[in-house]
């Protein structure tokens, strides 16, 4: 599986790269066909405080699989997108089923 991790407008840690590959790594467990991950990181700022916005784009034949979170951090967005993208594989896979 190909992952791509994109931030928006500012740089990104080699440590926080590493930690959402191996969330999304894990995402293969729960569907065989992913073809790829796309996941984007952007800062949102409000007037009160920043905000941690991650997308999830997960590539499967035929359909996108989409999650968008946010957070205070980026690992604890990236958490919730990737349960959430979780969530959606096993239905869609139980469907195939089905």
């Amino acid at each position: 599986m190909k992952i791509s991790v994109q931030s928006v407008n500012f740089n990104i840690s080699q440590d926080l790269v590493n930690y959402i590959e191996k969330k999304v790594n894990n995402l293969e467990k729960f569907h065989d066909h992913i073809i790829g991950a796309e996941v984007f990181l952007k800062v949102q700022s409000t007037s009160e405080k920043e905000n941690k916005i991650v997308d999830v784009k997960m590539n499967l034949p035929g359909i996108d699989i989409v999650a968008k979170k946010q957070s205070k951090t980026f690992e604890e967005a990236a958490s919730l997108a990737i349960d959430s993208v979780k969530r959606q594989l096993v239905k869609r896979k139980e469907k195939l089923r089905a």
